[in-house]
């Protein structure tokens, strides 16, 4: 069977295991069900996904251009303590900003390989812990902006990390940790404009995911430079795609790339 289309991030629904859906125009592969059989993947072209040219993509699934054109690339998404909607300031495009930044933001901590803080606007829970492969999480914060919890994730990073080691993710190197206590100790550190929206009563998220097999030694497949691959696909994790050879493959990081997908 085969399907071609421009690579988004999977969509994925909160179940045990969680359901991994890759979507197409006019089709879409629940991956769950490609376990322990093969795929291949080639790269066909580019599309932006900003202007949907067949130019080299620089990030986020843009072109260069687009990057630092389209709103949705915005230096805030980033680092949400540059958020200025708030304020009424335009950055790209005041009332897509608005849209997005003025809307119901979680600060939580999740445990991917360590306890990292990090920001997602409220409808994105648990669909951010998700994304990044962590197996356990909590909220902290819940802030009226994303200008709040940005300076709350910036004043917490000092006391604890703020990246996914995502090759301990992958192999999974877990360490669980007690994120209720996690949070009562970074307690005092959330700034005095943040404080009165700590979250004291929120039950921890446990997350597991479809894993037949994981990698011993992560290899990662970027198409740029092999632009044609095939294998037996054993697990997702986050937004990857594990394969029995130990090669993994960043499906968000690949976004905007236009591929053929054969399943056999």
């Amino acid at each position: 069977m085969l399907y071609e289309g421009v690579l988004r991030k999977m969509q994925t629904e909160f179940e045990n295991p969680i359901a991994y859906y890759l979507v197409f125009p006019d089709d879409f592969i629940h991956m769950n069900l490609l376990l322990d059989r093969s795929l291949s993947i080639r790269f066909l072209k580019y599309e932006c996904l900003g202007c949907g040219a067949d130019l080299p993509i620089f990030r986020q699934g843009y072109c260069k251009n687009c990057f630092f054109e389209q709103p949705q690339a915005g230096e805030w998404i980033m680092h949400p303590e540059r958020s200025k909607a708030h304020l009424g300031e335009e950055d790209r495009d005041l009332a897509y900003e608005q849209k997005v930044q003025l809307q119901p933001h979680i600060v939580y901590l999740a445990n991917s390989s360590s306890v990292k803080v990090g920001v997602t606007r409220k409808s994105q829970v648990p669909t951010r812990w998700i994304d990044q492969g962590a197996h356990e999480a909590i909220e902290i914060v819940e802030t009226p902006n994303r200008y709040l919890a940005g300076v709350t994730e910036v004043a917490l990073k000092e006391h604890v990390g703020d990246k996914t080691h995502w090759r301990n993710m992958l192999t999974n190197q877990l360490k669980d940790e007690d994120l209720f206590a996690w949070r009562e100790r970074l307690r005092p550190f959330i700034p005095e404009e943040a404080a009165d929206y700590y979250i004291a009563d929120t039950q921890e998220t446990e997350i597991h995911f479809p894993v037949l097999q994981y990698p011993t030694k992560v290899k990662s497949l970027n198409l740029s430079k092999t632009p044609e691959f095939k294998g037996i696909l054993k697990g997702i994790k986050g937004q990857y795609l594990i394969f029995e050879d130990d090669t993994v493959f960043n499906i968000r990081g690949n976004v905007g790339y236009y591929v053929a997908l054969e399943l056999s």
